[in-house]
Formats: structure tokens, C-alpha cells, sequence
């Protein structure tokens, strides 16, 4: 799966790079009640605007990426100067108030994460097989405080095949079995169903429950 993602990287097949904030989190993430200044978590982050947006409403932002190819794109296409340094396995980038670890996200630990009060995830769960994504709802859990809030968009496909992607098809019976063990689950859309593709987003209001379970 690693050596996929890095290849879409390095051959330029990034068309789930969205050229535009995503609608729904500026519909969705000021109704969430996340304070500004509070650190945003974004996981599987590529060379996403949306951490632009954030960082431009008082959120200081740490986005994980495996690929070095989106960070130095991200970085490139920013303005403002780039300090760069090391942090036990991730090489991070920083540019204003947009962090980038370069690294893998299930090694990020929760040492690293004391700052985060918030998380956004659009293209984090999608990305990934079935067989990963529950050790990623609960690698999430354990990173943030219990109160802690975020924004899911999943997708789901009108084949509703599974095996197909990424992105991948999670249903929202499979949103709610991964994140209710930790979370509070609320659904707040669904999109219209994308032309051509057969793609539909929903979004979800995620509020981190404690203890773990």
C-alpha cells in the first residue's frame, strides 16, 4: 500500500488532489466549536488547501504525509520561508503555521501529538484497505484527549464495491462501527452523487469519547 502511494506521488496520479478548499469544511468546521489557536491534526494530508484555510482561521496545523514529493509540492506552491528539521523518524517541514511530518502516520505517537486539540480527516480514512482502518480509527483515538473534535468525509461508491480503490468505499454502518467505540458520531451530510463516478461524500462531527475502549 506504501509503495502505491509513493508511486502516485513521484508519477503525478494525485486526482483525488482537490484544486480548492473543500466546501464542506467551510460549511462544517465553524460549527464545530473548535477554539482558534487550537492545533489541527490532519492525517494523510498530501498537498491539501484545506490545511491552508485552516492555518488562515487561527488553527496552527500538523499534517502527516508519507510522500516527500507532496510536502516540497505544498511547500512550493505556498509563500513564506521553510524551516526544516528532524523528530525521531519524520523529517517536518514548516511554512507559517502549516507543519508537514513526513513519515508514516501509525509511527506518529502520542508524545508528539500534546498540542493537538482538533483533527481533520478528507482523504485519511479513504486511502486506506479495510484491513487498515480499524487500527487507524483507534491509532487516532489514542492520539487526542477525550473532547477533542473533528471533521470525517468519507465516501462511499453506488457499486458499493469495496475492494475497488483507493479511494475506498466505506459505508456509513462501517463509519459508525469504527469510531463509536471512542467517538461520538454525528452525520451531518451526504453529497450528491459525483458525475461520472459514482462517488458520494458524507461528512461526519467526530468528538473524541475516554477512556479507550
Amino acid at each position: 500500500m506504501a509503495h502505491e502511494w509513493l508511486d502516485r506521488w513521484r508519477e503525478g496520479r494525485i486526482g483525488f488532489h482537490r484544486p480548492e478548499t473543500h466546501p464542506a469544511l467551510v460549511r462544517h468546521w465553524p460549527l464545530l466549536g473548535v477554539r482558534p489557536g487550537t492545533k489541527v491534526l490532519v492525517p494523510l494530508c498530501g498537498k491539501s488547501l484545506d490545511m491552508r484555510w485552516l492555518a488562515r482561521h487561527d488553527h496552527p496545523v500538523l499534517g502527516i504525509e508519507l510522500a516527500q514529493e507532496a510536502i516540497e509540492q505544498f511547500v512550493a506552491e505556498g509563500a513564506g520561508d521553510v524551516s526544516r528539521y528532524q523528530q525521531g523518524p519524520f523529517s517536518i517541514c514548516r511554512q507559517g503555521s502549516v507543519e508537514l511530518w513526513c513519515g508514516d502516520f501509525f509511527h506518529f505517537h502520542i508524545d508528539q501529538a500534546a498540542e493537538i486539540g482538533a483533527f481533520y480527516d478528507r482523504a485519511a480514512l479513504i486511502a486506506l484497505p479495510p484491513a487498515t482502518r480499524q487500527r487507524y480509527a483507534f491509532h487516532l483515538a489514542q492520539l487526542i484527549l477525550p473532547g477533542c473534535r473533528g471533521l470525517l468525509v468519507s465516501l462511499t461508491r453506488a457499486s458499493g464495491d469495496e475492494a475497488a480503490g483507493p479511494p475506498y468505499h466505506v459505508s456509513a454502518e462501517e463509519v459508525r462501527e469504527l469510531f463509536t467505540p471512542n467517538f461520538q458520531v454525528t452525520h451531518l451530510e451526504d453529497g450528491a452523487p459525483e458525475a461520472g463516478s459514482g462517488f458520494r461524500e458524507s461528512v461526519w462531527a467526530l468528538v473524541r469519547r475516554g477512556p479507550l475502549t
